[in-house]
């Protein structure tokens, strides 16, 4: 569905797109990087409102968030479009999608909200491509949903504008931001974009309280170093909060990476202690399918507090209270 967009300005006889840190200059009848948004007499306009690509019932767990609403269920909706070029997307199939060449099913916000509340979920998410390409649309969805009581979610790769994000802002509950690499150099070869804009907002989201989660793939080669880790966990622990769960998560050799072999298991259990040796309280290790590392524990004497298996809570001691049955420490964690 076309739909006029948000945010751009004229200079000249171009529009000057707003949403995210890429400020696209568009000619008339030209679109921008995403694709998504187009010039037409003189008005942007944003292609995909209401077009979903995807639609699926999750566990909350799969987005990952561990910390929000832990054995919930999120509609998940996907749209087409990104503002990124990753040569290891796992989802490419749909966020470099033209229009033309992909059959969309239309679900407008007041129908995501009844899917929602249907199947019972708790929340709804934006994911599978990056959800600041249809911004109108998550903005309309999630007013709609935070009236009939369900919470929303953005799984993003954090280069909205600081005006997008003032926008959704105040309608979002919770965030997993992708930090793909702690290099421009990462993010310029790998993603064909900047790594400040996505600090920078990792930062703001912090500062509006939405609760957030990060995610860091590991690719062998390009930021899976040392000195990588201890960047990302440095970040974290100066300039976030020790409390934000950080996964890490195995590559697996896919799209333009596909010479690339999996991350060996033994350096992200070398990042795992890495960040909780620096102080940071929950590091989840992801896309290994046996192990402990998706398991929550107290950060304070190592007690079990959440088992999972895979994407399934087997056991949790956090339904009634939030901190260690063990210890008394408090757990950072959103619950009923």
């Amino acid at each position: 569905m076309k739909k006029e967009a948000i945010l751009y300005d004229k200079m000249g006889k171009s529009l000057n797109c707003k949403v995210c840190e890429r400020r696209c200059l568009i000619s008339d009848g030209k679109r921008g990087f995403c694709d998504m948004r187009e010039s037409i007499d003189g008005k942007l306009f944003t292609l995909n409102y209401a077009a979903a690509s995807s639609v699926a019932i999750d566990p909350i767990e799969k987005k990952p968030l561990f910390h929000f609403y832990p054995g919930s269920t999120v509609l998940s909706l996907g749209s087409i479009g990104c503002n990124f070029r990753c040569k290891h997307c796992q989802n490419w199939n749909i966020s470099q999608a033209e229009l033309e060449d992909i059959s969309l099913r239309e679900i407008l916000p007041e129908d995501a909200v009844k899917l929602a509340k249907e199947y019972k979920c708790k929340s709804i998410a934006w994911t599978y491509n990056e959800p600041t390409m249809w911004l109108e649309y998550t903005i309309d969805s999630a007013k709609l949903a935070k009236k009939e009581g369900l919470k929303t979610v953005y799984v993003t790769n954090g280069y909205m504008t600081k005006e997008s994000l003032g926008m959704i802002g105040p309608y979002l509950d919770a965030a997993n931001v992708d930090l793909k690499g702690m290099s421009e150099q990462f993010y310029n070869e790998l993603c064909d974009a900047k790594m400040q804009p996505v600090l920078d907002n990792i930062k703001r989201i912090y500062d509006k309280k939405i609760h957030l989660e990060i995610t860091n793939l590991m690719i062998p080669g390009y930021n899976d170093s040392e000195k990588h880790i201890k960047a990302l966990v440095n970040f974290m622990v100066e300039e976030i909060g020790v409390e934000v769960p950080l996964h890490f998560t195995r590559f697996f050799p896919y799209y333009k990476l596909k010479n690339i072999p999996p991350t060996a298991v033994a350096d992200l259990e070398k990042a795992h202690k890495i960040a909780t040796d620096a102080g940071m309280k929950y590091v989840y290790i992801g896309n290994v399918p046996s192990g402990t590392g998706e398991n929550t524990y107290c950060y304070s004497c190592g007690e079990l507090l959440v088992e999972r298996n895979g994407y399934q809570i087997m056991e949790d001691d956090l339904k009634k209270e939030k901190k260690c049955p063990s210890c008394g420490a408090g757990i950072d964690i959103v619950t009923e």
